[in-house]
């Protein structure tokens, strides 16, 4: 009889033993998932906030080669041969300019994964010229 109260003692001993080892494995479990989703919205926020950055500066840099279009307008050549290269290189810079200012580039991801979808044989094609040509440029 002795040897029966004493295995109860043990099995509620061991009992309780396993619920604080399981009451402490949901803790630690639960403050893990709380860690886990104050690093994503960490992260979330810093992706968030380096897209902004990267599309202000994107905006920035269209703002800077409008701005080198008025300077080769005002300084270059305004008749004959000349005058319509120097027309046609502001013209095409004032373009890149303002898409790269209206875009930004998200704008511009956006462009040239459409083209990709458009033209996906053409731009496979480009994609293995390009790393041929790294492929070459490293063995320099």
């Amino acid at each position: 009889m002795a040897t029966n109260t004493h295995t109860a003692e043990m099995k509620d001993k061991a009992d309780d033993t396993f619920k604080k080892v399981q009451d402490a494995g949901s803790t630690v479990l639960q403050k893990g998932k709380e860690v886990a989703g104050a690093a994503y919205e960490t992260a979330q926020a810093a992706t968030s906030a380096a897209g902004h950055a990267v599309d202000s500066a994107t905006q920035s840099a269209g703002r800077g080669i409008k701005s080198a279009a008025d300077s080769v307008r005002d300084m270059g050549p305004q008749s004959g041969m000349l005058g319509s290269a120097t027309a046609g290189v502001a013209g095409a810079l004032e373009s890149t300019g303002s898409y790269l200012e209206d875009k930004g580039l998200s704008g511009m991801a956006d462009d040239m994964t459409g083209l990709i979808r458009r033209n996906p044989v053409t731009a496979v094609l480009i994609g293995v010229g390009i790393g041929f040509l790294l492929a070459r440029a490293s063995r320099s």
